[in-house]
């Protein structure tokens, strides 16, 4: 019969610590029983032990978590340490009064540690609850409350700075959300740490109390119940109970220690002992250190041997960080050393040849941004636009080429696509770029520019000035941010330029592969590899996705017999991807904000309508045309002025002829056709281009 069960039991016990919630509510029941329950004094000297034990690992952790938030859980094990030493209080003053005796710990910390005085004892005890309740269990509070309070005055200019990121291509929809409930988190832990300090701000008065409560019931029942004369009934019941308060109240000096360095720690990528040393390393500051400490041994009375060992160990500490020095200047300097390879093989000579598709060039002041050893850097970046260009619009885009060119100015950084130049701008990396709000009236002080992107007036500000700048309503992104929100709209708009033939041809095989039945028989047979380029291009110049490319090809097939003019294909391409060309101007609730033509500009469009060479275009004279592109112009922005995106709405026999004539000046304009508007999506029209206006 025991065979039989033992095996059982020990797998009930495993099923049992499977379970960590089920274990979390026994541990808190054990807490009640604390309170409750008589113990025996073994089971105090474990609890005890066991208290300190946790201590220990509770400060080791926060020493070595590289981010606060790593130990989000520590406001919620604070409370349970705490409620655990309450529970070691009041097992231990209840063996104290009822037995004289608390276990062989607490008998430790009362002979052994105060030498089984008393009053050293009490004196220690005040000693270190002045030193955690005023010291560091008050400096932990007062941080944890100003880090709290600028932590949620920061949230607003965090949001719109992940909002930015968001818009400009750099982070999708899964990163941001993971970034605001980070910040969520970072704001909901400092506020919880700033609560959970006055737990412990409260167990020291609970030991204070506690210790006066037992030394005067001890010495109560020593003298009234055992008999004792009051001398050894002091002696007795005070070294107990100073002896249980020390046991308890140094596991708790060392979890507010704890508190104390996981809400003064700063956001790193290291440990805090390797941070520490990092930053202290410093020659200048060891060497003179040394020195003055040295000179300390002509100071008369002052022993010299203290003296001497201090100073030889400032020195040496000096002597390596300068060897270290050395050893990392080598070591940085050893790749430069070797310089680029120059091309030797034909093959090598003809890749110095050929144009790169995309290319950006760096002034050496820049170089920082492609640190493979940071954490953010621009090589990511560049990964991360082209992984958005494939999501939004459907293609690879080609490999980005970084190079140094020491023609350009330090700051200076230069887009170049098949080799000319499509944009260029410039950084400060000691500053960051402020970027105004619609309610931020304040100026803040900095180097004035304009965004290269959008072209929004800016301003560069430093650091430190950032949390200002974020509470008066400014976006603040950092250069990185700046130069790759830069490529990733240069891209967008140039994205048309960069499908090439071979990148067609590579789209159309992996097409093959998964529906062979859509290519085969339609490119070359039907429509040539040239002019499915053409007509995607004329999707992109719009952009417009060319992810359905399944659909993009049947469309082709069934309207190539009535027409080869690329430009009326990608009209007909365009009406079945109504719903798609749809969904990437409607607001979320599903309504499209148009402007409109008057039916008399309408008319006059129909009958000026040409394609005597070939293409549709307006016959109509330069002042009319001018006339047309100001009240365009006014309408769009009317609609910028509302927060909308400036779409013009026309019949479908208009849009390609109005496209090409408002292209070359308003790029901003979205030209949609009546039959371009998908099933379900309602028009709302703010406004109506009308000639008779002027």
């Amino acid at each position: 019969m025991t065979t039989t069960s033992s095996p059982r039991v020990m797998e009930g016990l495993q099923t049992l610590l499977r379970s960590k919630d089920l274990v979390m509510a026994l541990a808190v029941v054990l807490l009640v029983a604390l309170l409750i329950v008589p113990l025996p004094s073994f089971m105090i000297d474990l609890l005890v032990i066991l208290n300190l034990g946790i201590s220990i690992g509770v400060i080791m952790l926060t020493m070595y978590v590289a981010h606060p938030m790593d130990f989000s859980v520590f406001p919620t094990l604070l409370l349970f340490i705490t409620l655990l030493r309450l529970g070691i209080n009041v097992a231990s003053s209840r063996q104290i009064l009822l037995n004289g005796e608390a276990g062989n710990v607490i008998a430790t910390f009362g002979n052994v540690l105060v030498g089984g005085n008393y009053v050293v004892g009490i004196v220690i005890f005040v000693m270190l609850m002045i030193i955690q309740f005023s010291v560091i269990n008050s400096g932990a509070g007062r941080v944890a409350e100003v880090a709290a309070r600028f932590t949620l005055d920061a949230m607003p200019g965090k949001q719109l700075a992940i909002d930015a990121d968001l818009n400009a291509g750099l982070i999708d929809e899964m990163q941001a959300r993971e970034r605001r409930k980070a910040i969520e988190k970072e704001a909901d832990f400092y506020g919880s740490m700033d609560g959970a300090t006055k737990f412990v701000r409260g167990d020291a008065l609970a030991a204070i109390i506690i210790m006066l409560v037992n030394v005067i019931g001890g010495v109560v029942i020593g003298i009234l119940q055992r008999g004792l004369p009051v001398m050894d009934a002091l002696q007795s019941y005070a070294l107990l109970t100073v002896g249980a308060g020390l046991a308890i109240q140094v596991p708790a000096l060392l979890v507010s220690a704890g508190a104390g360095l996981i809400v003064t720690r700063s956001t790193s990528d290291q440990s805090l002992a390797n941070e520490i040393f990092g930053q202290v390393s410093n020659f200048n500051s060891l060497a003179v250190g040394a020195i003055i400490t040295g000179l300390l041994v002509l100071v008369p009375g002052l022993p010299k041997i203290p003296v001497l060992a201090v100073a030889v160990a400032l020195g040496g500490a000096a002597f390596y960080v300068s060897q270290m020095q050395k050893r990392e200047i080598k070591a940085e300097a050893a790749p430069a050393a070797v310089g680029p390879k120059e091309p030797e093989t034909p093959e090598e000579m003809m890749e110095m040849v050929v144009v790169d598709p995309i290319e950006l060039e760096i002034g050496y002041g820049l170089i920082p941004l492609v640190d493979e050893n940071s954490a953010d850097n621009l090589l990511r970046r560049i990964t991360g636009i082209r992984r958005q260009i494939m999501s939004e619009l459907g293609f690879v885009l080609p490999v980005v080429r970084i190079r140094d060119n020491l023609r350009l100015q330090p700051q200076v950084y230069r887009l170049k696509m098949r080799g000319q130049e499509a944009a260029r701008g410039e950084l400060l990396l000691d500053r960051v770029l402020a970027i105004p709000g619609s309610d931020s009236d304040e100026q803040i002080p900095g180097i004035r520019t304009t965004e290269p992107a959008f072209g929004l007036p800016a301003i560069w500000i430093l650091e430190a000035d950032r949390g200002r700048a974020e509470l008066m309503g400014y976006t603040v992104v950092n250069p990185l941010s700046v130069i790759s929100t830069h490529v990733t709209e240069i891209i967008r708009n140039n994205a048309w330029n960069l499908l090439s033939r071979q990148m067609v041809q590579e789209m159309l095989n992996q097409l093959r592969q998964k529906a062979p039945a859509t290519v085969e028989g339609v490119v070359p047979e039907l429509i040539t590899l040239g002019e499915v380029q053409l007509v995607l291009r004329n999707l992109l110049r719009e952009r417009v996705p060319i992810r359905d490319l399944t659909g993009i090809l049947e469309t082709l097939a069934n309207n190539i017999a009535a027409t080869r003019d690329t430009n009326i294909l990608s009209e007909a391409v365009r009406q079945n991807m109504s719903q798609t060309i749809s969904s990437l101007y409607r607001d979320e609730s599903n309504i499209l904000h148009v402007f409109t033509l008057s039916p008399q500009v309408e008319s006059l469009l129909r009958n000026s309508l040409s394609s005597a060479d070939g293409s549709l275009n307006f016959q109509i004279d330069a002042a009319t045309a001018q006339r047309l592109l100001t009240q365009i112009g006014r309408q769009m922005e009317e609609m910028a002025r509302l927060g909308y995106i400036p779409i013009l709405l026309c019949p479908r026999e208009l849009r390609l002829a109005l496209r090409r004539l408002v292209e070359p000046s308003l790029t901003n304009l979205i030209v949609l056709a009546f039959s371009e508007v998908g099933s379900g999506t309602r028009v709302n029209a703010h406004g109506m281009v009308d000639l008779a206006q002027e």
